[in-house]
């Protein structure tokens, strides 16, 4: 039975300005209905990746067979495959025709921990989910889930009324370029974010695009 406390992000949640998006999926939580059953995690670490005028995403070199959700409507999933190793996940953001994403980075498991630790026996809960290819590892995510709508049944995000006290910004992690900007966006509480990062800053308001 679903709670009445659980909203479901609606597309609209997506269509807008993506460092805003970034910002508000910190709280935010995820749920997978997987063949091996239902998971959920509270998003605690993102980071926006915007256009083509952005050196470090992947739109920035047009559209290819790899990126092409990134291109559509918003609210579906982006994965991709990285390193020949992680899988990661993205949110695609804006009006369709605008290529941008949000790139889940890290989140504490709340619903389907057996299902989680499955993946990496002994670990503590908080290490399970603490990076984006730790996350679709645990979360069963591969591939085969990429372009997903998350407005759907399958793979989606909730509003539980949850708002982190303490929301910080930084640079984003293990890129070339773009290093300057403060799009990274993490709750300074959570012990199971990827790293503090450099420079990071409280943020009221996401940082300007470049």
């Amino acid at each position: 039975m679903a709670n009445r406390n659980h909203h479901k992000l609606p597309r609209r949640f997506y269509s807008r300005p993506t460092l805003d998006v970034a910002r508000d999926l910190v709280g935010k939580f995820i749920v997978h209905e997987s063949p091996s059953g239902r998971m959920a995690a509270r998003i605690v670490e993102v980071e926006a990746y915007i256009g083509r005028d952005d050196p470090a995403c992947h739109a920035a070199r047009g559209m290819t067979k790899r990126n092409e959700v990134m291109f559509g409507r918003p609210g579906f999933s982006y994965v991709y495959f990285i390193y020949g190793m992680y899988h990661c996940l993205n949110f695609v953001t804006e009006p369709e025709g605008s290529p941008a994403a949000v790139l889940l980075r890290a989140a504490e498991p709340v619903d389907g921990l057996d299902i989680m630790a499955g993946y990496a026996p002994g670990k503590p809960a908080q290490e399970l989910l603490d990076g984006p290819g730790k996350f679709c590892r645990s979360f069963q995510l591969t591939r085969d889930h990429n372009g997903l709508d998350l407005t759907g049944t399958i793979l989606y995000l909730e509003d539980r009324k949850h708002k982190p006290p303490s929301v910080a910004a930084s640079p984003r992690i293990g890129i070339r370029e773009g290093r300057n900007l403060l799009w990274r966006f993490f709750d300074q509480n959570s012990n199971a974010v990827s790293r503090t990062g450099p420079a990071a800053i409280r943020a009221t308001k996401p940082s300007h695009r470049a």
